[in-house]
């Protein structure tokens, strides 16, 4: 584990496989840490070659905080009002956070991978920044479209109600914790239990930090819809989507690929808005997919 000084603030970042290995960044999603790209899924990308980066996003995990609470209610109000929401960061700010732990490791170009508000930042990486991109692979990612089928309730719950706090009832927040992993999950392809006790306690000992949750969700509401940027992506790009996904819908899958000139979309039945280990060989040949259709068009 490392820390780099990128756009003023500091990010935590990891680093896996050869130096020499073909760079691949790894952009998480809403409030939760680099560990949750699991172990399992990146040593099979650096067994295919990669040199592997996973961080954390800017207010989680170990990468700096910031201050302030804004409400969905407030952004969503700003917007439909024409003004720019008072938020302490946006998301293209995180997207210059991924470029600017690039620069910091010396990387010119690198392929992108992002999930869910990860993918988010990768759509912008890849339209904002087209020299730095080799390729990009979107899991379980939208466009930001208002005309596309909202999350289910019972999904969007998972990212409104805050946990009940570790510090004061440390059971209560991993039956929370479960209970919301088993909402947004991949229903074919179940975890058990004790690992996702394990997995929880494992994130909030190394950091717990909710209201950063609050901030990062308020950046994804403020950026809207990002359909004409994308199509001035110019890098290969592999849309990769669940069936399953109950907070992030299918539809935002194929939106995304529609949208983005030559893209592939693989759609993967059963597959929620998680990474199951039984899942990790689809995810792995996505990624390769895109950095041979990379390779190819050099």
């Amino acid at each position: 584990m490392a820390q780099a000084q990128v756009n003023g603030i500091l990010i935590e970042y990891e680093t896996h496989g050869a130096d020499d290995g073909v760079p691949l960044l790894l952009i998480m999603g809403l409030g939760v840490q680099l560990t949750r790209w699991p172990q399992g899924l990146y040593e099979k990308l650096v067994a295919r070659g990669f040199r592997v980066i996973r961080f954390d996003n800017r207010d989680v995990g170990l990468s700096q905080k910031f201050s302030g609470a804004p409400t969905i209610e407030s952004v969503i109000s700003a917007r439909m009002q024409g003004r720019k929401p008072d938020i302490p960061y946006t998301l293209d700010d995180m997207a210059a956070d991924a470029v600017g732990l690039l620069d910091v490791l010396g990387i010119e170009r690198a392929h992108i991978a992002g999930a869910s508000m990860g993918g988010m930042i990768g759509q912008l990486v890849a339209a904002d920044y087209p020299e730095r991109v080799l390729s990009f692979t979107a899991i379980f990612t939208t466009t930001g479209n208002p005309a596309l089928p909202p999350s289910q309730p019972d999904a969007m719950a998972v990212l409104t109600t805050r946990a009940p706090d570790p510090d004061k009832d440390v059971e209560a927040f991993l039956a929370h914790s479960v209970r919301s992993s088993r909402t947004i999950g991949s229903a074919a392809y179940p975890l058990e239990e004790s690992y996702l006790r394990e997995r929880a306690l494992r994130d909030v000992r190394r950091c717990y930090e909710p209201l950063g949750v609050a901030r990062q969700l308020a950046a994804v509401i403020a950026n809207g819809d990002r359909r004409p940027k994308l199509a001035n992506i110019k890098a290969p790009v592999v849309v990769l989507h669940g069936d399953a996904d109950p907070l992030v819908p299918v539809e935002g899958g194929r939106d995304l690929a529609a949208s983005v000139p030559g893209a592939e979309l693989r759609i993967i039945e059963g597959m929620g808005h998680d990474l199951p280990p039984a899942l990790y060989g689809a995810v792995a040949d996505a990624i390769s997919r895109a950095a041979e259709r990379s390779r190819a068009m050099a």
